[in-house]
């Protein structure tokens, strides 16, 4: 009888161990997720943070464009209702989008600018251009992380034993990109004039 409950006990205790490793396992888990869902919004504050950056600058920006060419009022309206758009945006998704697109309208902005060589001169306007380079800098780089964050939850999530954990506990992988906008996936035309 002493050898049957000596049996019996370790049988529970083995099992009671291996409870305790899969309960141990599973908060392990849960808490990486929770850690890489929370390192995606950190890294998505940054990008709004820049973002903002740029949003704060184009008034002046295009304030200081206009008094030069009046009469590229399409262009900076549109670059006025892009910004507006941004502003507005609730979700990551849209202001994803927005963003992209607000970077293709100081994009046809900054075309503009070359058509006015004293706007280029002008002091206000060279100083706003280097902010707004330097912010440009500064999203590209904020992009990169928040990418590279967004990948790591993204992965994390769908990988097992992690995927069952996080259907349990509602993690879906749904952290979006950011993308390179429609006209930088184009080869750009380079013409020096040669006539070929």
């Amino acid at each position: 009888m002493k050898k049957g409950l000596v049996i019996v006990l370790g049988v529970v205790a083995a099992i009671g161990i291996m409870i305790i490793v899969m309960i141990a396992g599973f908060i392990g888990i849960n808490n990486n997720l929770v850690a890489l869902q929370e390192n995606v919004h950190s890294q998505w504050g940054q990008v709004e943070t820049v973002l903002q950056r740029r949003y704060d600058l184009i008034p002046n920006l295009v304030n200081t464009v206009k008094g030069y060419a009046a009469h590229e009022k399409g262009v900076l309206e549109e670059v006025t209702r892009l910004r507006s758009q941004w502003g507005s945006a609730k979700t990551i998704d849209e202001k994803v989008k927005a963003a992209d697109q607000l970077e293709g309208g100081l994009s046809r902005l900054l075309l503009v600018v070359e058509r006015y060589p004293d706007l280029k001169a002008n002091a206000n306007f060279r100083d706003l251009q280097y902010e707004l380079a330097g912010t440009e800098n500064r999203i590209a780089v904020e992009r990169q992380r928040y990418n590279d964050a967004a990948r790591a939850y993204n992965t994390a999530v769908r990988q097992f034993p992690a995927s069952f954990v996080a259907s349990l506990r509602g993690f879906t992988a749904n952290a979006p990109y950011f993308e390179a906008v429609a006209p930088a996936k184009e080869v750009p035309k380079v013409d020096f004039g040669t006539g070929k």
